[in-house]
């Protein structure tokens, strides 16, 4: 078995024979094996897993690298030896084989062409005047640059439209907005052609029943609340290219069109069904309004629609006692003449469409086992109309009174509010050959983006463009309960700010507990351990110390960088990082691909350590320009920093490339292809003032924001001041009831965690 030297290797997690030189012996078994427990392997089929072994070590853009040593006149870094194996790679490559080297070869075509990489990228943007590379100009996007462009990758965006009367919590705001935004600023930097919609959902019973609450109309809540969410998103720094809202007259136009185009293919059957209806509140209630015992699982807690224990769709008449959830009386149940969508109908072409989708997209393990389990139930029909005076008219003559329910109005909002960012929506929308979507929601929206919404735009049969990514996340939960805005249970929106935290920061942590392939829960413990270990002590701690070093040492600018075997190590590590960055990112695992950032500043912070640059400037001439060497490769890896952290903490990455002076120029040229780590602060650059980034989370302050937001601040919400209100308001007497045995019912609940009776104490001097 041949085995090879690997000199940029200190701590080998494979068995490998230690070296009287320090170096480690690894047989060709123990790197394939290193290759097989990759992450990304699990993504590739055969052909695939030999190109990226191949891949493991030159990428074209290193052997790019290479040649252009031998150009510029660079001939001697390239030894003899290796002359012949790199004229037998640029064959194997034009012929598109797969090269084979021996491992020798291999590690030393590696670590100098990636050291010639990381002086030359610079060179070679400026010299082509190539501005493909100036990543960083995020200049105001207009409507013409955001339309679908010949020869490049098109991706359409969307996060699921949060119901406008929701105040969303931090579980809603990593499930789908957050975790879009991510994905469509690393597009791009990678130089994808995005765009990003989303907007509020705001017809429905939910709306009306709020807006009787509040004595205002439903559109008034709708404007009010659209205020809301805006803000919220604004201020975590959700850079949407549109958010917009579903009152608009394009929606009631692109949704009355899509249901005539349903009726004229013979998609829509009609039927009579029953309804569950309040008497109390005088109408039929919508399926988010009746609460009762799942028929299947007998979770006490369910839908009118769907079950959140089991998944489960369910209606809501088969719910076993039900109640109303605005007074919680018992509805009854009536008959409604309703259409529906004909499902089992449009199930040969949805299997068809999902066969490939699935299997040439980025799905979510869930999505896939949520669709699948629905249609291995077998489709029904479904309805999509509603007796509701709220929402979308349905255009039919003998509906006129009804509107669109919302699962089937509320999908084609992102068709809608494309159409008010753009009149040429229909390049987005009408365009499944040059633009890929990606759909990004929490698991109990997936039934609804994979089966409902598909099978009523293949039944329009009007090439519209369907999902090609759906990526679903579990549930996040609050420390070990749910979130509840009603016993204010839980961090939502609207709070975060006040608590001091920077949204980079709330970005950070539910980005790196993102519920990506099961539950997980925000833990305010856990926040302050990660923001003082991972950002303070480890990302900050180490891009501080760079930047520092090149002021304090070297009067701020960049010394020269003359590497060694040490640094050709470091080169690699932080160039294997970054290639696992891009492709976990490009696979959409968030989560997964943000442990990489962290582990470059480790590795950087471990290279300060051992090599002291602090002690090395007051030596001799060598150990002066060492200390050059160190600072200078440091604080290049810092910028890499702040490219890979522009997805995840914006500002935080545009704070570092401020104080770095960081050029606009090359920046993301690291992120194209597999990526490629670059020298873009070159010998002689002048950086900024350079300051630390994080602040310690401390114990106290951590305690008090546990105990504000772990259900004791009820009564500041539910303090009678509502009750009056709404008696001022002359609300309806049935809202004011519900308020009230909410109201008592919060009182109860705190007397008994306080150990006391839940009974009032009898009142003293009133006769029995």
């Amino acid at each position: 078995i041949c085995s090879i030297v690997v000199p940029f290797l200190s701590r080998p997690t494979l068995p490998a024979l230690l070296l009287p030189s320090g170096l480690h012996l690894f047989s060709s078994n123990a790197i394939c094996r290193s290759v097989h427990h990759s992450p990304a392997w699990s993504f590739m089929n055969a052909n695939a897993r030999l190109a990226w072994m191949w891949r493991l070590l030159i990428t074209p853009a290193l052997l790019q690298a290479l040649h252009m040593a031998v150009l510029q006149g660079k001939g001697s870094e390239v030894s003899k030896v290796l002359q012949g194996p790199l004229n037998y790679l640029d064959q194997s490559l034009s012929k598109g084989n797969t090269p084979y080297l021996t491992g020798v070869q291999y590690l030393h075509l590696f670590l100098v062409a990636t050291a010639l990489a990381f002086f030359q990228y610079p060179f070679s943007c400026h010299q082509r005047g190539d501005r493909s590379y100036e990543g960083f100009r995020f200049e105001p996007r207009s409507v013409f640059s955001s339309l679908p462009q010949e020869g490049k990758r098109n991706l359409l965006v969307t996060s699921a439209l949060p119901y406008v009367n929701n105040v969303p919590h931090l579980g809603n705001i990593i499930g789908c907005v957050l975790s879009a935004d991510v994905f469509s600023r690393y597009g791009r930097l990678r130089g994808w052609n995005m765009l990003f919609v989303c907007g509020t959902d705001e017809y429905g019973t939910a709306t009306e029943n709020k807006a009787r609450e509040e004595g205002l109309t439903p559109q008034q809540i709708c404007d009010k609340y659209h205020a809301i969410h805006s803000s919220i998103y604004k201020w975590f720094q959700i850079d949407f290219d549109f958010f917009g809202r579903t009152t608009t007259e394009k929606q009631t136009e692109i949704a009355q069109n899509i249901f005539w185009r349903l009726h004229k293919h013979d998609f829509l059957v009609e039927d009579t069904v029953e309804q569950l209806r309040c008497e109390s509140c005088q109408r039929f209630l919508a399926d988010r309004f009746v609460e009762g015992t799942c028929p299947h699982c007998s979770y006490p807690e369910a839908r009118g629609d769907q079950c959140d224990k089991c998944g489960r769709l369910i209606n809501a008449v088969e719910l076993r006692e039900p109640q109303c959830k605005v007074c919680r009386q018992t509805p009854v149940i009536r008959s409604s003449k309703h259409l529906f969508l004909d499902l089992p109908k449009l199930e040969a072409q949805l299997e068809q469409w999902l066969d490939k989708s699935t299997s040439t997209g980025d799905w979510t393990a869930n999505a896939k086992q949520i669709t699948r389990s629905w249609l291995r139930d077998g489709l029904k029909p479904r309805c999509i109309t509603r007796d509701l005076k709220w929402g979308t008219p349905v255009p039919h003559p003998d509906f006129k009174e009804k509107v669109f329910y919302v699962w089937f109005d509320a999908p084609i909002g992102y068709l809608s509010i494309t159409a008010n960012y753009t009149d040429k929506w229909e390049k987005w929308w009408k365009n499944p050959h040059q633009v890929e979507l990606y759909n990004f929601m929490a698991k109990d929206n997936v039934p609804f983006h994979s089966v409902v919404f598909p099978c009523s735009l293949l039944g329009a049969q009007d090439n519209y463009t369907l999902v090609n990514h759906l990526v679903a996340t579990e549930y996040l939960n609050y420390e070990d309960t749910k979130f509840s805005k009603s016993r204010g249970v839980g961090v939502f929106g609207d709070m975060a700010k006040d608590t001091g935290i920077p949204s980079d920061v709330w970005r950070f942590y539910l980005l790196y507990v993102r519920p990506e392939g099961q539950d997980s829960a925000f833990s305010w413990a856990d926040m302050a351990t990660k923001n003082n270990s991972e950002l303070l002590n480890n990302l900050g701690n180490f891009i501080n110390r760079a930047g520092m070093f090149v002021t304090k040492f070297f009067e701020g600018c960049v010394p020269a960088i003359e590497l060694q075997q040490e640094d050709k190590k470091l080169l690699a590590l932080v160039g294997w990082e970054l290639q696992q960055y891009i492709q976990l990112m490009d696979k959409v695992k968030i989560r997964d691909a943000l442990k990489h950032i962290l582990n470059i500043s480790r590795h950087g912070n471990q290279y300060i350590q051992v090599n002291e640059p602090w002690k090395k400037i007051k030596g001799g001439d060598t150990e002066r320009q060492r200390a050059g060497t160190v600072t200078g490769l440091s604080v290049n890896i810092a910028c890499l920093l702040s490219v890979m952290l522009f997805p995840y903490m914006p500002t935080v990455s545009q704070t570092i490339r401020d104080q770095l002076n960081a050029p606009q120029s090359c920046i993301n040229a690291m992120l194209q292809g597999t990526g490629t780590f670059v020298c873009a602060l070159s010998a002689g650059h002048r950086v900024g003032t350079v300051s630390p980034l994080f602040q310690k989370l401390e114990v106290d302050q951590i305690e008090a924001l546990k105990k504000k937001f772990g259900g004791q601040q009820v009564f500041d919400v539910y303090d009678g001041e509502k009750v009056r209100a709404l008696k001022a308001q002359k609300a309806e007497k049935a809202v004011i009831t519900a308020e009230v045995t909410k109201l008592l019912d919060l009182k109860k609940q705190l007397a008994l965690a306080e150990g006391k009776s839940p009974e009032p104490a009898p009142q003293k001097g009133k006769k029995k």
